[in-house]
């Protein structure tokens, strides 16, 4: 047997871009993985090398780019610069990136992504233009398809007995598989095709199918002098309505269950939601009953979910791992395991294995339920050893278990034999359990320091894999079959966010009726479908009621829209910080009544004339008065106790901001909103402290700003905007 090709490995990535150009031309199409998976070094070298030579032609497909922050205003700048230094110095920035969000790329260079950071492109033409939308399980297919003919990854290199392995595992989620169908066109079309890789030895060595062997890559960037910090994205502030959605969300996961939800602060609500559930039960019952979910939707949680502590823990199969996941794993909420092999899975699901405990019975039962062969083979016998259903040490020779000095018959038709290796031979606990199944993560800082912190056999508990694997039921010949992950997935809940919900169940979440594409569909569409599949399955949409501050508030529940992301027929549940409206196969006006139930005050009345006016909704109908106090207000007052216990803080799972920061953030984005409803308003206040000294409540904060002794009328003004902007939200 021949032995598998290595990598060319340099240290220098222009003599990696001349191999590349020497292997493919000029013509190239660069194919890289989303957020963490880039390869920034090997990138910026490529792109750098097309502005120098015009008569290469460079397309970049990916998705959701990173960049630090950047500003458009002096006093923006002053806030975001010692904070981009704080998180981001070290990291490599993507110089393709910044051009195309400047609208300053070259004319032979094109980039397309199939899924934006929120908002970030909707005045760039070119970005609009060339924008590509995909089901994220099909991201890999049409990636190629657009002609990808060198695929790039950041990944992570390990010795694991005796051999070197990679790990594509920030993102396993599309790099395989690209790199697969990519080189089954190129045995079809006879053009060549690279694969460069960028080792990153901050990046945390995943395991699962993420694991591969070198001969993948055609060619390595290894030098640690030049590698990329890990990008950072910092945690968001949960607010009130964030963490009502959150909990009104939680009350429908049910122990024993599944979990999918994403990042932000939705997210990390959901996930503190569920740790007060387990944690603080009677605070977290205190705020449900308050909110008064449980007068109508008792039955509902009753049915799909629950409010008391987890006894068997939840299982994570998400096509994102993040660190809302991380904090369920660190209050011991992830403790249901699930396992890549189905004979071991049915023990498991049928309660013969109970917290993986092997036994005598649970041995006969994966017998009985021929899981393994009565006259045991030696690959049965690999299986065993491998998932811990024999103890280590033991080998298998012609028909038999040997334990040192001891034989025992692997016959298992004889009784007497079967009793004896059950007496002798099985080991104490399951291995190669998994809490989480996940295609790809990115996370704030201490989120890589944790996963790095874990042994190597805590890692393995988590199992980076395809996004054919964790979005999608039916099967395929690379991953695993669909009964396993109909084992793996029992009650499961699919959690992701929308922008807006029309009356007739349909969902808003990629773009807008203009055509601009505010963010993607992502994996959205196939959690949906997922969960219609599935008999004990929910798909769950979080929707924030409104958007927008005072007089420029709307609705994000409205009668119509010119997009869908969701199409009506794929309707299941629709969560607001209002509440949760069930409208899975209920007739049109049964769900534009629940909707307009859970959507705010304000705007209720204005929707049900539009139903009533289109004939969707009978004239008599009114809406029920516990649903007509739908305010902000009174989500406050939901909350107050558990805030009086210490529970529902801004930052739940901590932050890399200082709370002088948190202050000043929440101070500026409450001026610029009330400039945007009055200018006039705004600025009243400031005009009127004009002549007046600055207070001393203030210096802490002016000197963050560097704005404690103004040198001229511009500083002056920004001074005052500041101490008006913390006066408004009482900061001072």
């Amino acid at each position: 047997m021949t032995e598998a090709k290595g990598p060319v490995i340099f240290k220098d990535p222009d003599k990696l871009i001349d191999f590349v150009i020497e292997k493919v031309g000029k013509e190239i199409t660069f194919g890289t993985q989303l957020g963490l998976g880039k390869p920034n070094n090997i990138m910026n070298a490529l792109y750098r090398r097309a502005k120098q030579d015009p008569t290469i032609k460079l397309k970049i497909i990916t998705a959701l780019s990173l960049e630090p922050p950047t500003w458009s205003s002096d006093l923006e700048r002053r806030m975001l610069e010692p904070i981009r230094e704080r998180l981001w110095s070290g990291y490599v920035e993507l110089e393709y990136a910044a051009d195309a969000r400047k609208q300053k790329l070259p004319p032979n260079v094109e980039v397309s992504e199939f899924f934006y950071k929120a908002g970030a492109f909707m005045n760039n033409a070119h970005m609009q233009q060339n924008y590509i939308s995909t089901n994220y399980t099909h991201a890999a297919r049409d990636v190629v398809d657009f002609g990808m003919n060198v695929a790039g990854a950041l990944i992570g290199q390990k010795v694991i007995d005796g051999q070197l392995k990679y790990s594509m595992g920030c993102n396993g989620d599309t790099a395989m598989d690209a790199v697969d169908i990519m080189r089954e066109r190129e045995k079809k079309d006879k053009k060549p095709t690279a694969v460069v890789c960028e080792i990153n030895t901050h990046l945390p060595f995943m395991y699962g199918d993420a694991v591969t062997d070198p001969s993948i890559a055609d060619a390595v960037l290894d030098n640690a002098e030049i590698e990329t910090r890990l990008f950072a994205v910092p945690r968001e502030p949960v607010a009130t309505a964030d963490f009502m959605i959150g909990l009104n969300a939680g009350t429908l996961i049910k122990d024993d269950g599944t979990l999918q939800v994403g990042i932000g602060s939705l997210g990390d609500a959901v996930a503190y939601g569920l740790i007060c559930r387990h944690h603080n039960n009677a605070d977290y019952k205190g705020v449900v009953e308050r909110s008064g979910l449980l007068g109508y939707a008792k039955p509902m949680i009753d049915e799909w979910g629950g409010l008391d502590p987890f006894d068997k823990g939840l299982y994570g199969s998400t096509e994102m791992f993040v660190d809302g996941f991380l904090q369920l794993y660190k209050n011991d909420i992830m403790r249901r395991r699930c396992y890549d092999n189905i004979h071991i899975q049915r023990l498991v699901h049928s309660g013969a294995v109970k917290d993986g405990v092997i036994t005598p019975e649970a041995f006969e039962a994966l017998i009985n339920q021929d899981g393994i062969h009565k006259r045991l083979r030696k690959k049965d016998f690999d299986m065993l050893v491998e998932f811990g259903m024999l103890k280590t040490g033991l080998t298998y020779e012609d028909g038999f278990i040997v334990d040192g000095d001891k034989r025992y018959a692997a016959d298992f038709y004889d009784k007497a034999n079967l009793k004896a290796v059950a007496d002798n031979c099985l080991g104490d606990k399951l291995k190669k359990g998994y809490w989480i199944h996940a295609g790809f993560y990115v996370g704030p800082e201490d989120f890589y320091d944790s996963v790095n912190a874990m042994s190597d056999e805590e890692r393995m508990m988590i199992n980076m894999t395809s996004v054919l694997n964790v979005n999608q039921l039916y099967a395929n010949n690379k991953y695993l079959s669909e009964d396993l992950k109909l084992l793996h997935r029992k009650n499961g809940r699919f959690i992701n966010a929308g922008l807006m919900v029309t009356l007739n169940g349909a969902v808003v979440s990629d773009g807008l009726e203009n055509g601009k594409v505010v963010s993607g569909v992502g994996g959205q569409y196939n959690f949906v479908s997922h969960a219609h599949a599935l008999d004990d399955a929910r798909g769950i949409l979080m929707i924030r009621s409104t958007r927008g501050d005072g007089k420029n508030a709307v609705s994000n529940v409205v009668f119509n829209y010119g997009h869908t992301t969701v199409p009506r027929h794929l309707r299941d549940i629709i969560v607001t910080e209002y509440g949760i409206a069930d409208i899975r196969g209920k007739s049109d006006k049964e769900i534009a009544m629940r909707l307009i139930n859970v959507a705010d005050s304000r705007f209720q009345e204005a929707l049900l004339a539009k139903a009533k006016q289109a004939g969707k909704i009978p004239d008599s109908y009114t809406i029920p008065d516990r649903f007509r106090n739908n305010t902000p207000e009174r989500l406050e007052q939901v909350l107050a106790p558990a805030r009086k216990n210490g529970l529902f803080p801004a930052f739940p799972f901590g932050t890399s901001f200082t709370p002088d920061e948190i202050a000043l953030g929440k101070a500026l984005r409450t001026f610029k909103a009330k400039a945007e409803e009055s200018k006039l308003g705004a600025m009243k206040g400031v005009l009127g402290s004009w002549f007046s000294p600055a207070p001393d409540s203030a210096r802490k904060y002016l000197e963050r700003m560097q704005l404690q002794n103004p040198e001229n009328a511009k500083e002056k003004l920004m001074q005052k905007i500041v101490v008006e902007a913390l006066k408004m939200t009482g900061a001072i």
